[in-house]
């Protein structure tokens, strides 16, 4: 063999040994590049559906005056109840059968007249996923602590309700 046929076989020999070790040590993998987009989600309060406790008049005794869910005061024992009651209710928008979490306060604190308060429990209904058109809707009732000797005005508060889905979430302050 010439000299030339030998240095060519021995380059050739040398090329592939380095591309077939090249070869051997790498290695590749693919993946997939993913989103999810959600609808944005909205939570709003139902035009004139604040929680209304109604009138109470005093008669000595404390008491607590309960308005349901459904809005429906309970009857009053200690005190006078008239007037018309409410629970507060709410609409919720966003993407169809998403699960939710709802968080609504435990209480909220009227202010009334000189200084004066009363403070309510709350209660709501469940939501825990919106329908599959991404509509949901909840309402909150609660109790409201009146005292025995409970000062004559008119008592407001403001709770916030909270809507989340996945890492997103809306508020609706009441």
């Amino acid at each position: 063999m010439s000299k030339f046929i030998k240095a060519v076989l021995a380059s050739s020999i040398v090329a592939a040994s380095i591309m077939g070790a090249n070869a051997a040590h790498a290695a590749s993998a693919t993946a997939d590049a993913r989103a999810t987009i959600l609808e944005e989600l909205t939570v709003t309060k139902d035009a004139g559906t604040d929680l209304d406790f109604g009138t109470i008049i005093t008669t000595g005794t404390a008491e607590t005056v309960v308005v349901g869910t459904d809005g429906v005061r309970a009857a009053c024992t200690n005190v006078v109840c008239t007037g018309a009651s409410d629970a507060a209710d709410f609409s919720v928008t966003g993407s169809a059968s998403e699960a939710v979490t709802l968080t609504v306060p435990t209480s909220v604190t009227l202010a009334g007249p000189s200084g004066s308060i009363m403070n309510a429990g709350l209660t709501s209904t469940a939501l825990t996923a919106l329908d599959g058109s991404g509509n949901g809707a909840f309402s909150v009732g609660g109790g409201l602590d009146v005292a025995a000797n409970q000062t004559d005005g008119a008592y407001v508060g403001t709770f916030t309700v909270t809507v989340e889905i996945g890492r997103a979430s809306c508020r609706e302050r009441v």
